[in-house]
């Protein structure tokens, strides 16, 4: 089914089961020195530019070009709900057991299923760094789990109409300077939600596939003005609308701060997008 066509309290309900968490947690954001923040980050080879100046957390995201900047606040990046369509056991269906999940090509999905997702094509580049102590450095071997939805708002193995499909889900695990990187698709801007992606961390890929010593669960805001490009073309039905009705401030998760979680967005549509974010945990 369609945007226009899913029932905005699928969504809805999902969240709302977990915005006592979303109200009640506060930040406790361990500060970084800046002498160590600039050490781990030439160690990862420079990810995102955290010393430039960004917007406010209360105001709108940098722009999505190569000059955007983000992540000037220092600190391990917040908790969040998962949402509603995790598939990682904790909400019915488990990818993450499933042999092939450990991919950077995200776009199609594997094992019985055949399915390819549809849309811009995008890389997600990120960086994860072990906060252990304040001693800031590159997580070597830590996994992260990501999913999204697809150009039409939907979540694969939760919507009817690609239930059988599980594309936009992936394992990776960080390498030497703590980078991993998907390859998928520019996600819809569906009713209610920022546009954005999921992502719970492991310290292992063991850890990772069996869904056991969870690091942390978070989500990635994509700035809006690379968003309103993307929908501006064919293919993501209903999303400049959403767009259009939805604030950072007034989005469920993001209300209370996004600077640690607004990904820095360059490319084009033609020529693909890439996401970049640090992720310190």
């Amino acid at each position: 089914m369609s945007i226009d066509e899913q029932a905005p309290e699928e969504h809805d309900l999902g969240l709302s089961h977990d915005l006592p968490t979303l109200l009640d947690r506060r930040r406790a954001l361990g500060l970084l020195s800046a002498a160590g923040l600039a050490a781990a980050l030439a160690a990862c080879g420079g990810g995102n530019d955290t010393t430039s100046t960004s917007r406010p957390s209360g105001g709108p995201p940098s722009g999505g070009g190569p000059e955007s900047s983000v992540q000037v606040e220092k600190g391990e990046v917040p908790e969040e709900t998962g949402g509603p369509f995790p598939a990682d056991g904790s909400n019915g269906v488990n990818v993450l057991t499933e042999s092939g999940i450990v991919r950077s090509d995200i776009t199609s999905s594997f094992g019985g299923s055949s399915g390819v997702a549809r849309g811009v094509a995008t890389t997600i580049a990120l960086t994860l760094l072990n906060m252990n102590d304040g001693d800031v450095k590159p997580y070597e071997g830590a996994a992260i789990y990501l999913w999204h939805c697809d150009a039409e708002g939907r979540y694969s193995m939760y919507d009817d109409e690609i239930a059988d499909e599980n594309y936009l889900r992936g394992v990776q695990v960080a390498d030497a300077q703590g980078k991993v990187e998907f390859r998928s698709i520019f996600p819809a801007a569906y009713d209610g939600r920022w546009p954005h992606i999921h992502f719970e961390v492991y310290p292992s890929q063991k850890a990772a596939v069996s869904a056991s010593d969870k690091l942390r669960t978070s989500q990635i805001a994509l700035p809006e003005d690379a968003a309103r490009t993307v929908y501006a073309g064919s293919g993501y039905p209903g999303s400049s609308d959403n767009l259009a009705k939805t604030s950072l401030t007034s989005d469920m998760v993001f209300a209370d701060g996004y600077s640690l979680q607004m990904a820095k967005v360059s490319g084009s549509v033609t020529d693909g997008m890439t996401v970049a974010l640090n992720i310190a945990v």
